[in-house]
């Protein structure tokens, strides 16, 4: 490969990670901002965050800081264990979703009446489009390709570890236990928690291949 080959291969390699970081950093947003309404409506999160959110609301701290606590213990066993899943995505994820889900709490707590969701009818207008695109957004974050969020990652070793046993096998007892986990602690776990489950390895697919053709 020649200097001038070299030089514009690199070029490129910058110019399309910059975009992928971008697209991270607005999912990441749009992630928190989704779990904020859907913590909102009552109808249940995703495994991961009903765990967070659980533990968080009984040791009195902010789900944000326990987000942090979280991913950091997780991180530590995916430095050990496999350093290729981390990246920007990684930090991004493990440092911004939970803050951003308490921003968007401290200004629904202030603009919205304390009543504004008790109307069944309301719940489940806010309830579609938020599932939707806290799908979507957490598409995009993983068919990016910058790093797993720590909780991700611990599933791939897992099932690496595992030989005999099928990753989505792992991933379904590992997001069971983290929703049991979050219920017993008070979380809801409900229609969202479930639908998640499902969705998300399908539109990951989809959204991946419209990533590859834009970054």
């Amino acid at each position: 490969m020649s200097e001038l080959e070299r030089t514009e291969y690199y070029m490129k390699f910058k110019i399309e990670n910059k975009k992928r970081l971008i697209a991270v950093l607005i999912a990441v947003f749009f992630m928190g901002l989704a779990v904020s309404l859907l913590v909102r409506v009552n109808f249940g999160t995703d495994p991961c965050s009903s765990l967070n959110l659980g533990i968080s609301s009984k040791l009195g701290i902010s789900f944000g800081t326990w987000q942090v606590i979280f991913n950091s213990i997780l991180l530590v066993l995916v430095f050990l264990f496999d350093r290729s899943q981390i990246g920007w995505g990684t930090l991004a994820n493990m440092i911004l979703v939970g803050y951003i889900v308490d921003f968007f709490t401290w200004v629904f707590d202030r603009l919205l009446p304390s009543n504004a969701f008790e109307s069944l009818g309301i719940r489940i207008i806010v309830l579609i489009p938020s599932l939707a695109l806290l799908i979507l957004s957490a598409a995009v974050y993983m068919a990016v390709e910058l790093g797993s969020a720590p909780y991700d990652a611990v599933a791939f070793i897992l099932a690496r570890k595992l030989k005999k046993v099928p990753f989505r096998v792992v991933r379904m007892v590992w997001d069971i236990t983290a929703a049991v986990i979050g219920g017993l602690l008070g979380s809801t776990i409900g229609v969202v928690t479930v639908v998640i489950a499902f969705a998300l390895g399908p539109v990951i697919t989809w959204v991946k291949e419209k990533v590859n053709k834009v970054l």
